[in-house]
């Protein structure tokens, strides 16, 4: 490993992009790889990110990274507070008199005419994060980074179920609208709404209105979650996924039916998952036809961009189950009602574990992976200790 020194050098990098991919609490790993990377940085060293991307949970994340791009160190200390002190009732309500009345509510109104404007239907009243996203984000920060050249841009995707196409909400100072095949950019003003409706698990939280159309959790129609980083003038995008290896008890020959739980959990693994391993197959083909092409039959939109992926070494359900008696005892029973217990197979728990024995086990995971490919990364990242 490179020894820490004092002297440090950066090479610009504000065309190399940052990607957080969502994930619910599972967002907390990112935290810790984050951390690895702050270590070999000074204190008052600018973010290595000059594109800053994020999708659902990992949004969140990515807005409070872009928030401090002026100092990462700081951005991660104040992201990893945040995550270490976290608890589920800052997310979503979880005492009895909620839950059980936000269920009652949308049954009452599933007997409504069609015509009256109903509530949005969630398992889940998620009011307390906006309220916890008002008091710790600090947005205004956000242009003035941009336009003291700390930042390039950030963007934010949410899934609309008006139009059915993936939205990256980005804000920028000279970057275009792009408009592709179920997926586009629109340059916005990233505000608590569009981090909100990219972080709305489907079903889970309700859906967000922005712009009289209605938005949910950004992984659902992201067929290329590398679009907005590309779009926005990245050549090199390192990737902090929480795609969890598979616990080999759960392969093979299964005496029942999966239930209603574990059909849910595969569902949720495979829209935060599967089309980031499918977009970076074809990010690698794209990239093996530029090496083929003379330098004079490249087009100016095809251009070859790195990646760099790091994903989790543990298994999260295994852990999620650990730390299931800390989860408040109303979303316990209503995850009991589905089949989701201590020790269920379903990895709907962690998802929605948002409790700090819980985030501090994942940003101690990220952190120690970090550190184990840390030289790798800071290769990547083309940062030099001396």
């Amino acid at each position: 490993m490179i020894k820490k020194t004092t002297q440090h050098n950066i090479v610009p990098a504000n065309k190399t992009a940052l990607l957080l991919t969502g994930g619910g609490a599972r967002a907390a790993y990112q935290v810790g790889v984050l951390k690895a990377i702050a270590t070999k940085l000074p204190r008052n060293c600018p973010s290595p990110f000059g594109i800053i991307n994020g999708t659902s949970a990992g949004a969140i994340n990515a807005t409070a990274v872009a928030s401090y791009a002026s100092c990462f160190h700081l951005g991660v200390k104040k992201l990893e507070w945040v995550w270490k002190n976290f608890s589920t009732k800052q997310v979503y309500h979880s005492d009895f008199r909620h839950v059980f009345g936000h269920i009652l509510t949308n049954m009452l109104s599933s007997f409504q005419s069609d015509h009256l404007n109903h509530p949005p239907a969630s398992l889940l009243d998620n009011q307390p994060l906006r309220s916890y996203l008002k008091s710790i984000m600090e947005l205004k920060r956000i242009d003035k980074n941009i336009a003291n050249g700390y930042l390039r841009a950030l963007s934010v995707t949410a899934s609309s179920y008006s139009s059915g196409e993936s939205v990256a909400f980005y804000q920028a100072k000279d970057s275009v609208p792009w408009k592709r095949a179920k997926r586009c950019g629109e340059q916005s003003q990233i505000n608590i709404e569009h981090l909100m409706a990219s972080s709305a698990i489907p079903m889970v939280f309700p859906s967000i209105k922005i712009n009289q159309a209605y938005f949910g959790d950004g992984s659902i129609h992201q067929l290329s979650p590398l679009s907005p980083p590309i779009h926005l003038g990245a050549n090199k995008i390192f990737i902090i996924g929480v795609d969890q290896p598979t616990d080999n008890k759960y392969l093979g020959f299964q005496p029942h039916y999966p239930g209603i739980s574990s059909i849910a959990g595969h569902l949720l693994d495979t829209i935060f998952s599967d089309t980031l391993h499918s977009d970076i197959e074809r990010l690698e083909r794209v990239n093996r036809t530029v090496s083929l092409l003379p330098a004079r039959d490249k087009h100016q939109e095809l251009k070859r961009v790195e990646t760099f992926v790091i994903n989790p070494s543990k298994n999260f359900n295994a852990i999620a189950c650990e730390h299931y008696d800390k989860m408040p005892l109303a979303i316990k029973m209503i995850l009991r009602l589905i089949g989701v217990k201590a020790h269920s197979e379903s990895s709907l728990t962690s998802y929605l574990l948002f409790e700090k024995s819980y985030t501090r086990h994942l940003i101690e995971i990220g952190y120690q992976d970090g550190l184990n490919q840390l030289d790798e990364i800071l290769e990547f990242l083309d940062i030099k200790c001396k």
